[in-house]
């Protein structure tokens, strides 16, 4: 297994004799990653992201310890989390949706939890709990995300992770105003309430939830203005920040929108 704990292949004779990661392969294959050399997986070390020097001498140092941060922020479900996924697939970036640290927090609350004590004692298998995506978490998560001492716990984690090696994504509310206003790119991803709303109805639907789209409009706008009108850490669009509105756009026009400005942005660096 290499660092990502995706499976190895035999070595590819197209390699140079380095075995290639199956992870990078199948990315490669479906149009996510460049072929790099120094998205290779040499001596199974390293996936897409270089932790130890390239011992074929083909990566340069600096892209080696690269460091690169890329903040999405947005309202609920205006796309933002799909774009951060394919901005983080394409360029071999870590990703973390930082809503999930809100939503694992309400989820605890919902328990019976003290909002600030589950947000200091969090640990990273509460993110993978399986309820995390229910409307009743959701709105827990926009609940307690309105609270300092909350936000202020969860800060750290967030900004260690922004500055590690290799580059990483950060999707949420306040990525670019406040946990890392010196990241290299800034994306402020929106859309209008009712077409949110919509896309929230079909993910609830789907999921076997029984609400109408006037509900759902009204948490949306509820939501919006927990989220823009808190005191700490508002929802806001950074100064310099590119805004992708996605209200008539389909999603692989947002993402590649999103591309062509990290790639801008990764070329001025």
């Amino acid at each position: 297994l290499c660092s990502h704990r995706h499976v190895r292949k035999p070595a590819d004779p197209g390699a140079d004799g380095q075995a290639l990661c199956a992870g990078w392969l199948a990315a490669r294959a479906a149009g996510g990653h460049r072929a790099e050399p120094c998205l290779l997986v040499h001596l199974g070390q390293v996936c897409g992201t270089r932790i130890v020097p390239c011992p074929c001498g083909c990566c340069p140092p600096e892209r080696e310890s690269m460091k690169f941060t890329v903040a999405i922020d947005g309202p609920a479900a205006a796309g933002k989390g799909t774009i951060s996924k394919a901005v983080a697939a394409h360029f071999g970036f870590a990703h973390l949706d930082t809503g999930l640290l809100y939503r694992a927090v309400g989820a605890k609350v919902l328990g019976g939890a003290n909002a600030v004590d589950a947000a200091e004692m969090l640990m990273p298998a509460d993110l993978e709990a399986g309820n995390l995506r229910t409307a009743e978490v959701a709105e827990a998560a926009s609940k307690v995300a309105a609270i300092p001492e909350v936000r202020r716990a969860l800060v750290e984690f967030q900004q260690s992770f922004a500055r590690r090696s290799g580059g990483a994504v950060l999707d949420g509310r306040d990525i670019g105003t406040v946990i890392c206003p010196e990241a290299e790119v800034k994306l402020f991803v929106t859309a209008t309430p009712e077409v949110r709303a919509q896309r929230r109805l079909l993910e609830l639907q789907a999921s076997g939830s029984e609400t109408t789209f006037d509900e759902v409009l009204a948490d949306v706008l509820a939501r919006d203005a927990r989220d823009a009108g808190r005191t700490d850490a508002p929802m806001k669009v950074a100064e310099d920040a590119v805004l992708i509105d996605t209200s008539e756009m389909e999603i692989a026009d947002a993402v590649d929108a999103a591309l062509a400005e990290v790639e801008r942005r990764r070329d001025l660096a």
